[in-house]
């Protein structure tokens, strides 16, 4: 089952499949996460168990017309992978993009992600040309 959290359902993350998240859950920043109506989490249910998720913010821009929805992470754990979970979790949080009013969403991934690669297309999104980079700073990090 898909369905996207609302503040309230942190409960539900108490019971997460191996590998779905990279690191533990912390209830208060997951309460802070749910709290906030730009966020988003999008989860797949096995039996009361988390197998998968993803992650999401729609904001707004001075110069769009409307709202934008970054996927932020996709995560499906290590036993569930390669059964069309990650589709199912991608066509929720884009028809919740749609009833967000969202012109676009968009997620990051490595060509060398093949697996990710071949969700994304399938999906029929497109790749940005072979120069696009990603570039993370690691803020007050000594």
């Amino acid at each position: 089952m898909i369905q996207v959290l609302r503040a309230g359902s942190e409960k539900l993350l108490e019971n997460c499949a191996a590998g779905v998240f990279d690191d533990s859950l912390d209830p208060a920043r997951t309460r802070e996460f749910l709290a906030d109506p730009r966020h988003h989490l999008v989860v797949a249910m096995d039996d009361g168990l988390v197998v998968g998720f993803i992650s999401a913010v729609h904001y707004v821009h001075p110069d769009k017309p409307k709202h934008e929805l970054w996927i932020n992470e996709v995560g499906v754990g290590r036993d569930y992978r390669q059964r069309g979970i990650g589709k199912l979790l991608m066509h929720q949080t884009l028809e919740l993009a749609k009833e967000l009013n969202c012109s676009e969403g968009w997620v990051l991934t490595s060509r060398s992600n093949a697996s990710a690669m071949k969700l994304y297309e399938s999906l029929g999104g497109t790749c940005g040309s072979d120069d696009d980079v990603m570039v993370t700073f690691r803020i007050g990090i000594a």
